[in-house]
């Protein structure tokens, strides 16, 4: 391991942004000052977000301080995952390939559509009448 104790990682996925950083311990991931059962209700967004925890097999290693903000929680989650893959890059580069091969690096770049002129929203046209 590196002389510092703590890694950062920052994750992005559409408006959710967060900060992530690792620190030796037994594998608690605390989520905005709250647990990850408390802060995510459904289980498949607590699974998004250990997934980089699982693939590297360091899941009881670490302990996970996360700040995010805006986005909604699946954004978030995503942006949560990007963010500890990052860290994990920090602790040990040899996960690299591990990370890459599961898409966990790439930053999705999908973004809401802007809304165009004409139209109700992005692509939604007002209802057409013959009459």
């Amino acid at each position: 391991m590196a002389k510092s104790a703590r890694f950062y990682g920052t994750g992005r996925r559409k408006k959710s942004i967060a900060r992530v950083y690792l620190v030796p311990g037994k594998g608690e991931i605390t989520i905005n000052k709250r647990s990850i059962d408390e802060y995510f209700g459904l289980e498949t967004l607590k699974v998004i977000v250990r997934q980089p925890l699982v693939a590297t097999e360091t899941v009881d290693k670490y302990d996970v301080l996360v700040n995010v903000r805006g986005g909604g929680y699946t954004g978030q989650a995503g942006a949560i995952r990007h963010g500890i893959s990052r860290a994990l890059l920090q602790v040990d580069a040899d996960f690299r390939p591990v990370l890459k091969k599961a898409g966990f690096l790439t930053r999705d770049p999908r973004m809401k559509e802007r809304k165009k002129y004409g139209l109700k929203a992005a692509r939604r046209a007002p209802q057409f009448s013959k009459r």
